[in-house]
């Protein structure tokens, strides 16, 4: 569904743009997914609405026929990248799930501030964005998806996202018509 409103509080959850991942081959440039987050950032800031910058900083417990690594993350993996300007004022959430509310304090967190909507960017397209979406949708905020402002490192797993996933989630949009609606949103 086509982007066509924004509620008065809205807040932006960006996903795994942290140094570990962005290190691995992605289908999109990678500068033009932070410039249009980093763009996201400035206008939620400049309205004084919620940010939340999740990192993942392992995997959770459970099946380990297939680990994604071998031995420790390396030193700095889970840091955000310097271009998201991490504020005092942001929601940091450091997941061990694909998704950015399993397991952690974000629904109670967001629900404490009034947030009733969420928009939503970042890494893996197929897996954390999917996933923090989904579960999004599943606690009842209202989800919107900057697709131009998102990325995976599979061709398949990122269309059939944007195809198939988010439109039965919520509505989507590019970074910048999430822009010119927060223009048009008072609080």
């Amino acid at each position: 569904m086509a982007l066509t409103t924004l509620d008065p509080n809205t807040a932006l959850i960006v996903v795994d743009l942290q140094k570990g991942i962005l290190g691995f081959p992605l289908i999109h440039p990678v500068d033009r997914i932070v410039d249009r987050t980093r763009a996201l950032l400035v206008a939620f800031r400049d309205r004084g609405l919620p940010v939340v910058l999740v990192n993942v900083a392992d995997v959770a417990p459970g099946r380990t026929e297939r680990p994604r690594h071998n031995g420790p993350l390396p030193d700095g993996w889970a840091d955000f990248i310097p271009e998201l300007d991490q504020q005092s004022g942001d929601i940091v959430v450091t997941k061990r799930t694909w998704g950015a509310f399993a397991s952690t304090d974000l629904e109670s967190r967001l629900k404490a501030l009034g947030v009733t909507q969420v928009v939503i960017t970042g890494v893996a397209t197929g897996t954390g964005v999917e996933s923090t979406a989904r579960q999004a949708y599943e606690h009842g905020f209202h989800v919107t998806l900057a697709l131009d402002a998102m990325t995976d490192a599979s061709s398949e797993a990122h269309e059939y996202s944007i195809k198939h996933v988010f439109p039965k989630l919520g509505e989507t949009g590019t970074a910048q018509d999430v822009i010119d609606l927060l223009a048009t949103t008072s609080a």
